[in-house]
């Protein structure tokens, strides 16, 4: 069945138009017509480009953003930073991490630096999540848009605290972005409506939080994604089990972590494709050119589209 229009979310390559500072990262430089120099931007670091992405629209022309991790074939969970990345994090007023052990680096480099002025925002922290009695935290909250936007209110708070001149700007910016996700969440409510309960498989936990709003049942037996995620060797009894979702047909769509493959996950991927079941990748980190809100919602309308075929 071919995609429908209609559902899709519409990608925001305009959002930068709807911010009241516009965005990006840029240092003002210009003349402003007066005698005094325009004030310097807030140094801000993210542990990846995903947080960069949006304390760039949050933050426009009064941030100066770096992102440790933007590159897509960097698996983020064994990233060793370097003295470049120090030397960022001395300087910075704002940091912004994941937590929930996902991107450790960033708090062993504060630890051995001297920065202790920095405002630290921990995505995991913000969102409240608690790994269950009998289960691990799924950290990969980004996937999860309500803490996406408690994270855009936090960042919004920190740039303002400092540079109190231009914390409206932030604020309203903050609104604006928020407001984007909207209809992220109205889709993942249209796809729960239309397909609530129907299974999936997954290579690692990376979009559940996404997948779960949407009311997808994932299938894959818990040892093999727990084992993809640490690197560890899949067993060949879970790993018979989990090819069987695929020959048996018993989901509709593999979710798939691009970022981390390996032999055994693309077993699972060539398990799935030859059964005629699609195959929706998504990645830890934006692909390039990407912002956040324009990324997630490749990534809804894509998984939207392998549920209809």
């Amino acid at each position: 069945m071919s995609p429908r229009p209609s559902r899709h979310l519409a990608l925001t390559g305009g959002l930068c138009l709807a911010l009241l500072t516009g965005c990006g990262s840029s240092t003002d430089s210009g003349d402003d017509g007066g005698d005094s120099a325009a004030p310097s931007p807030v140094k801000v670091v993210a542990s990846t480009n995903v947080y960069g992405s949006i304390a760039e629209r949050i933050g426009g022309d009064h941030v100066e953003v770096t992102s440790v991790i933007s590159d897509p074939a960097q698996d983020p969970h064994s990233y060793e930073a370097d003295t470049r990345n120090q030397l960022a994090l001395s300087k910075a007023q704002v940091v912004i991490e994941n937590g929930g052990g996902y991107d450790d680096f960033v708090d062993r480099m504060l630890k051995s630096g001297d920065n202790t002025s920095a405002q630290k925002i921990n995505a995991v922290e913000v969102s409240g999540k608690r790994a269950s009695a009998d289960g691990e935290l799924n950290e990969h909250v980004w996937y999860d848009f309500p803490t996406v936007a408690k994270v855009a209110d936090r960042i919004a708070a920190a740039l303002g605290k400092a540079d109190p001149d231009d914390a409206a700007a932030f604020e309203k910016n903050a609104e604006t972005f928020k407001a984007k996700l909207t209809p992220l969440e109205s889709e993942e409510a249209q796809i729960k409506k239309e397909h609530g309960g129907e299974g999936i498989g997954i290579t690692e936990p990376v979009p559940l939080y996404l997948t779960g709003a949407s009311g997808l049942v994932d299938r894959t037996p818990e040892e093999f994604s727990e084992a993809v995620e640490e690197g560890d060797d899949v067993s060949p009894k879970v790993l018979k089990e989990t090819l069987a979702l695929y020959s048996g047909k018993k989901v509709r769509a593999l979710v798939y972590n691009q970022q981390t493959s390996g032999p055994q996950t693309e077993k699972v991927k060539k398990a799935a494709e030859s059964a005629g079941i699609p195959v929706v990748p998504v990645t830890e980190t934006l692909p390039k050119g990407e912002d956040y809100v324009g990324w997630m919602t490749s990534n809804v309308n894509a998984l939207s589209d392998a549920l209809t075929r």
